[in-house]
């Protein structure tokens, strides 16, 4: 059972409209409640047990969404913003409003980002009780310190004399670039600090130029998705999750 709504905040939720406008729609007759017309917005049903229409087409019912998205450079962490594209409006097939991002990646930072309305879920993932894995790839230009490897995994001392917990690098290639020396590696952290995995290359003497997350817990971003594409996740993807 999912409860029972107001026939307005169903239609509101499931993106019909501002509250404001599904309320004329349902005055105007425009919406079907098993087949009759409802001009009550008050009205209160079961979505899980009754088929709403409006105008013509059903309204699916869902309560709980669950999407992986391959965040893109340029987007914005957040439900809305003034000045940027919010990773929400990415989520095109997404039926409510009330979806958010699962913690935050920086607006030059690509890969994998959650998105969804389960709160509970996001809280048992952010917790910095639960030290949730997460799996970075860098790029990274500078010499970096000759002990990083170690040094990572002692848990390195930032700038400002914050300590992070101990994390596991892997070197993956190194070369120059215009002469300077460069190196592309995996970086599989357990907490989420502000800017961390770039604050944690700079406190190693280099530079991150590009960063991409992998994955973050059992989640791993589907190679398949291309820079802001986007797809609900599997039955089994969220089982691990919930897992984890």
């Amino acid at each position: 059972m999912a409860g029972t709504i107001r026939l307005d905040k169903f239609l509101a939720e499931m993106k019909k409209g501002t509250r404001s406008q599904v309320k004329e729609a349902i005055r105007k007759g425009r919406v079907l409640v098993d087949g009759a017309v409802c001009r009550e917005s008050d009205y209160k049903f079961d979505p899980a047990a009754v088929t709403v229409c409006m105008d013509g087409e059903e309204v699916a019912f869902s309560s709980v969404e669950y999407f992986m998205l391959n965040k893109p450079q340029g987007v914005v962490s957040a439900t809305e913003d003034n000045l940027h594209p919010t990773v929400i409006s990415l989520i095109g097939d997404a039926k409510r409003k009330d979806l958010f991002p699962v913690g935050r990646l920086d607006i030059d930072t690509e890969g994998l980002l959650l998105i969804t309305n389960d709160g509970k879920l996001a809280h048992e993932l952010l917790s910095p009780k639960k030290h949730v894995d997460k799996v970075y790839f860098a790029k990274v230009k500078g010499k970096l310190r000759e002990d990083v490897t170690e040094a990572f995994a002692k848990g390195i001392t930032l700038a400002d004399q914050t300590t992070v917990l101990p994390a596991e690098l892997l070197i993956e290639s190194s070369y120059e670039e215009d002469g300077e020396p460069v190196c592309e590696a995996r970086l599989t952290i357990h907490e989420g600090k502000f800017h961390q995995v770039k604050r944690m290359f700079e406190a190693a003497g280099g530079q991150v130029v590009f960063l991409k997350r992998l994955s973050m817990g059992p989640l791993m971003l589907d190679p398949l998705l291309e820079p802001g594409e986007s797809r609900p996740l599997t039955a089994e993807e969220l089982k691990a999750l919930r897992k984890s």
